[in-house]
């Protein structure tokens, strides 16, 4: 592919210091220009008094290091993974070592061109526009929280321009130890324009106006155009802009396959599936999703309507496993009774070769990411989106097969880019008529401790209300920005449950209102018996909660107080020592008394 690259970039009217960094490189030759395609990265750094430049910086950096160093034909999605996972180590190192890693991170655009597309990752905030024949559109999704809110419904188009949330991501690079790019692909046209810019750009210039000045112009006289527009419609930010322009593109078949498919001679030899395997006739891989230490989840092309879906494919040593085979099991034939629009839809698929999981593909983020990044969110949205968790669970719950989730977790609810929410995670689930879950030498306790209830704590299957008190522990945890318990290890956080209550949630975030924090506990109850009886009873008042009965459940609370490690020994020197003592003494007393005698 040919292109025309422009870009230009400032502190903007306002900042002091310019936050932003742009790169880009392609090879010197057509041959290699070929094989390897160019590059073009964008990134917005955070944190303020230099370390957002910082950030951006090491970000940049890093990602065009690794596509210079990356062995020619390698899958570009893949090729983009690893250039997201170097500028996320760079920034995150740099944060530890400079003990900012709570303040130093970067939103973090890249796009590779080649043959006749364009692939894309991205995080953050910046934006990739493409303009073809006369239209122009959005490619990337902000990963910010008015964004998020917008996607949801909780606020409108005008509430999130004016809100002072407007700058908070709820996904960056550097800012934990995993990053999770957006990754995608769009064909590319002769004369098409790719435009990438910063947020100070695009809040102050529209799409309309963005079509008018680069149609209109060269790549270099639209950079400048666009940051002049920026700046006199009042921008406060640091403004950057990178136009690229098609020149020619490769005919399809010319480089057919390549990037995505082919690993190569030297590939290594290897019984698991890659990129490019297509299973069982139907389903095309495309790229790793993500990866855990048990299995792999692709994204797929399925071959009957040419949907694309996720594949989850265990590792091979794992398909033997009782316990793990159980699990996965479970999750298909629940999975397959369910067609509600908040819980993930998986795919039925019959005569398979070896185990794997169909489910339809989702784009956008965990709540439990979101939280990492965010921490707590405002009463409102919080109830909003517990209301829909609700819906999905009374759905759940009323079916002829009483399905209880049982593992109820913010990792375990996706809030979908298109303004969905997904329940997902159906492995240990229990459902009538469904065979129980075998876990071998595991312990009967299943669960996430934090959100465990304390009938799963002692050993108990659990019923419906059980799902209602972890929804009440994520309710929890997304209005005070933390879990209900806090401990060392997994047994302490158990017992807590078992032993005490949690903090009220308004001695945490005073702006909570009495009736939610009332709410709460209620879903928080340690007995069964005291809490919501269904979650269709939770779901009216989350929808009124103005209407609450306040009954005082704060102050019957009974806190559970961590034992030092110190206490134990005290234990055993009393009862060791001064237990033996004491009855040596007490034996002597009698002896003496019967001597007196």
């Amino acid at each position: 592919m040919e292109i025309k690259y422009a870009a230009l970039s400032s502190a903007g009217p306002v900042r002091d210091v310019n936050e932003d960094r742009i790169g880009f490189w392609q090879p010197e030759t057509s041959d290699e220009l070929l094989v390897r395609g160019s590059v073009a990265i964008l990134a917005d750094g955070v944190g303020g008094q230099g370390s957002g430049a910082v950030a951006s910086g090491l970000a940049v950096d890093a990602a065009l290091a690794v596509f210079k160093q990356a062995k020619p034909g390698m899958p570009r999605p893949q090729l983009l993974q690893d250039m997201f996972r170097a500028a996320n180590l760079a920034v995150y190192d740099a944060g530890i070592k400079s003990q900012q890693q709570h303040h130093m991170a970067t939103t973090l655009t890249i796009s590779i061109f080649g043959n006749n597309d364009v692939a894309i990752g991205h995080v953050g905030d910046c934006r990739v526009f493409l303009l073809s024949g006369g239209h122009i559109r959005c490619l990337t999704t902000d990963h910010s929280y008015v964004a998020m809110q917008q996607r949801l419904g909780l606020v409108t188009r005008e509430e999130a321009a004016n809100s002072s949330l407007s700058s908070m991501l709820t996904r960056s690079v550097g800012q934990d130890m995993t990053i999770a790019p957006d990754i995608l692909a769009v064909p590319l046209h002769k004369h098409d324009c790719l435009v990438q810019c910063c947020d100070g750009v695009h809040t102050r210039v529209p799409e309309s106006d963005l079509l008018e000045v680069v149609s209109r112009n060269r790549p270099e006289e639209s950079c400048r155009r666009l940051l002049a527009l920026a700046e006199r419609r009042g921008a406060d930010d640091n403004l950057s802009v990178q136009v690229i322009e098609v020149d020619a593109v490769e005919q399809v078949a010319y480089f057919l396959g390549q990037p995505y498919f082919e690993e190569g001679p030297s590939a290594p030899m290897s019984h698991e599936l890659q990129p490019g395997s297509v299973l069982d006739e139907r389903f095309t891989l495309t790229e790793v999703v993500s990866r855990s230490g048990m299995a792999t989840i692709f994204k797929a092309t399925d071959a009957r309507g040419g949907q694309t879906v996720a594949v989850k494919v265990p590792f091979m040593q794992y398909e033997s496993d009782p316990a793990f085979y159980s699990r996965f099991e479970r999750e298909e034939e629940i999975g397959k009774t369910l067609d509600h629009p908040n819980i993930l839809r998986i795919v039925p698929v019959e005569n398979k070769s070896r185990p794997y999981l169909v489910m339809e593909f989702l784009q956008g983020q965990t709540l439990g990411s979101l939280l990492r990044n965010v921490k707590r969110l405002p009463v409102a949205d919080a109830l909003r989106i517990a209301g829909r968790i609700c819906e999905a669970l009374d759905y759940m719950h009323r079916r002829r097969n009483n399905i209880v989730h049982r593992d109820l977790k913010p990792d375990n609810i996706m809030l979908c880019d298109d303004g969905s929410l997904r329940i997902m995670d159906f492995g240990i689930a229990k459902a009538t008529g469904v065979r129980r879950i075998t876990f071998g030498g595991f312990s009967p306790t299943v669960g996430t401790p934090d959100y465990m209830a304390p009938e799963q704590v002692k050993g108990q299957r659990g019923d419906e209300r059980t799902d209602i008190y972890s929804l009440g522990a994520i309710l929890y945890e997304m209005l005070t920005g933390r879990p209900p318990f806090e401990g060392h290890n997994a047994y302490t956080l158990m017992n807590a449950r078992l032993l005490g209550d949690p903090v009220a949630p308004r001695k945490i975030v005073p702006e909570i209102p009495p009736q939610v924090e009332e709410l709460v506990l209620h879903a928080l109850e340690r007995r069964p018996d005291d809490r919501y009886q269904s979650a269709a009873e939770m779901k009216e008042e989350l929808d009124a909660p103005d209407n609450v009965k306040i009954t005082g459940r704060e102050a019957r609370l009974r806190p559970f107080v961590v034992k030092p490690p110190w206490a134990h020994w005290v234990k055993v020197v009393v009862f060791y020592i001064f237990g033996p003592l004491l009855l040596a003494i007490i034996f002597f007393l009698i002896l003496n008394t019967f001597a007196r005698k």
